[in-house]
């Protein structure tokens, strides 16, 4: 499959929370939860080298409609509703179409 449809997420965490964010968007990898699905073929956390509670995850998936599909479900849904009490303000995020690159992780 290729990667047709991309997604970046930053999110601030409140003090101190950070290591529980990245915990948060890990669980999304675990079996049944949106990560996990054949349709997304890039997902990775990562953490601000300046502030261990800004937290990015950037994703790659089949077509913005699976990555849709997938966000619909009840699995999303909790690790949406997980970010509330741990985020500092909203996230921001950026749609982005994938013109070329890499991933070996």
């Amino acid at each position: 499959m290729t990667i047709t449809y991309g997604f970046t997420s930053t999110m601030t965490a409140k003090p101190g929370l950070g290591d529980r964010v990245v915990d948060l968007l890990l669980s999304g990898l675990e079996p049944g939860n949106p990560a996990s699905s054949e349709h997304c073929l890039l997902y990775v956390v990562s953490r601000s080298a300046s502030d261990p509670d800004v937290v990015h995850v950037a994703e790659g998936w089949s077509s913005e409609e699976e990555h849709h599909r997938v966000f619909a479900t009840p699995a999303a849904a909790a690790i949406v509703a997980g970010f509330a009490e741990l985020l500092a303000a909203d996230a921001a995020s950026t749609d982005l179409v994938p013109v070329r690159g890499k991933a070996v992780l």
